[in-house]
């Protein structure tokens, strides 16, 4: 990891240091989404089938998960294993319940009342990769909040492993969240499937989970087709900006950035520290965790993206964290709490030396499903309002009516839309030709 003075780089540079690695996106790469997309909804389960052979290495005959392998699956796991997903899965529950939207009504003038109501969308399809590791974790993120918003329909893609099954600790998560509708395909084929639907797996209307750059393209194309399905958020690659100063401790820093590092070779690590004798403390001890890791090699090409930035001050250092908007921030400073609210843009922030980002993509109850490539400045976590479309009611008294009526008349007249006009004029009209009717009516 090369060390970077922020002060010496001109404006030029400082934009061009803060650019994430290249997503692959190219036009070969879209084309190809497109290709998997058309032959799934022609084909639907064949190609699925045959997608699975020829980009997993793996043959199925059946790609649906079935109850007996579920129930296999739990008898491969440990009570340690299972107690640990049980214990992660009650602290999401506990942070997401919290999350629940109240309904909203308002008398916005007399006998005028207007409410904002949550329905949860009927049916939704979670994405669960497994590429470079299965990850139950993710089951947990996208099936508790679905949970608890009470889609009625959820379904869940994994890719399969070798031996043609999905990952147990993966099934076993999906049980806890009442998920029993699996099925073993991934990639943007899975995607495709979710999206317009096969002989075996239900259209669903939106589609959520992480994924490669294969699946985010898949994601878009579909998102931006309405006969296709909306999705949670556009995502890219993992990463992890820390901002330390001389305080923080360099053995921990050091495991966080490697934490993320090991995602995938196109994940990105920033530090950012106001001391240089800290800093390259910190990249010794990356160099040397590093040596230990089973990931070695995909940390190596990820460390190759990545950048230490030597800056003035902790003002310095969130600015330049406010322009980078990262997934995933931490601040190992002396008061975090007051260094918080700088933050402008963030997916999710981790305050201090015993909040590392493993943390918060396990169990802290916090969703690991988060806006990254700097989309962090319009979007927020995963989380139940996701799974929840809102829709307004207005209801109104004649009285209210009468009160509000020539409000809308004129604002039609002012659009020069007579057809909203009349729609008020003629009940205005009314009103008055029923008072005149009514005894004593003047």
């Amino acid at each position: 990891m090369k060390l970077h003075n922020w002060k010496k780089l001109s404006p030029k540079e400082q934009i061009a240091l803060l650019k994430r690695p290249a997503l692959s996106n190219d036009l070969l790469l879209q084309e190809r989404v497109s290709e998997i997309i058309k032959v799934v909804k022609d084909e639907g389960d064949r190609a699925l089938i045959s997608l699975t052979k020829e980009l997993d290495s793996v043959c199925l005959s059946n790609i649906l998960v079935s109850p007996d392998e579920i129930r296999r699956a739990e008898k491969l796991l440990s009570k340690t294993d299972k107690r640990a997903i049980e214990e992660a899965k009650a602290n999401i529950a506990r942070f997401h319940s919290a999350q629940l939207p109240e309904p909203i009504a308002v008398e916005t003038t007399p006998g005028v009342y207007c409410e904002r109501v949550s329905r949860p969308i009927h049916d939704v399809g979670l994405y669960v990769p497994a590429g470079n590791a299965p990850l139950p974790s993710t089951a947990l993120m996208l099936g508790v909040p679905a949970m608890l918003a009470g889609c009625t329909q959820v379904i869940l893609c994994s890719p399969p492993q070798s031996d043609g099954k999905v990952n147990p600790a993966v099934l076993y998560a999906a049980k806890v969240c009442n998920i029993s509708v699996i099925f073993k395909v991934g990639g943007a084929q899975a995607i495709a499937a979710m999206a317009y639907g096969t002989e075996s797996i239900p259209k669903v209307s939106k589609v959520f989970g992480p994924g490669n750059a294969w699946v985010t393209a898949a994601k878009s194309q579909v998102a931006q087709d309405s006969e296709g399905a909306a999705r949670d958020m556009p995502a890219g690659p993992s990463e992890i900006m820390v901002i330390a100063d001389k305080e923080a401790n360099p053995v921990f820093v050091a495991s966080d950035l490697l934490s993320q590092a090991e995602h995938g070779p196109d994940s990105q690590v920033i530090l950012i520290g106001t001391n240089e004798a800290f800093l390259k403390l910190a990249i010794e001890e990356v160099e040397q965790q590093q040596q230990n890791l089973s990931r070695k090699k995909i940390v190596e090409r990820s460390l190759k993206n990545s950048h230490v930035i030597l800056v003035e001050n902790l003002d310095t250092a969130l600015f330049v964290a406010n322009q980078y908007a990262p997934e995933h921030l931490m601040l190992q400073v002396e008061n975090p709490k007051a260094a918080l609210k700088k933050v402008q843009a963030a997916g999710s922030v981790f305050l201090g030396p015993w909040a590392p980002e493993a943390i918060g993509d396990y169990c802290s109850g916090t969703n690991h499903v988060l806006p990254t490539y700097g989309y962090a400045r319009s979007y927020s976590s995963l989380g139940v309002s996701d799974f929840l479309r809102s829709m307004t009611v207005q209801t109104l008294t004649p009285d209210g009516f009468q009160k509000i009526g020539p409000v809308a008349e004129q604002l039609a007249t002012l659009e020069g839309l007579d057809g909203h006009r009349q729609a008020v004029s003629l009940r205005l009209n009314a009103l008055k030709d029923l008072k005149r009717s009514e005894p004593n009516g003047n």
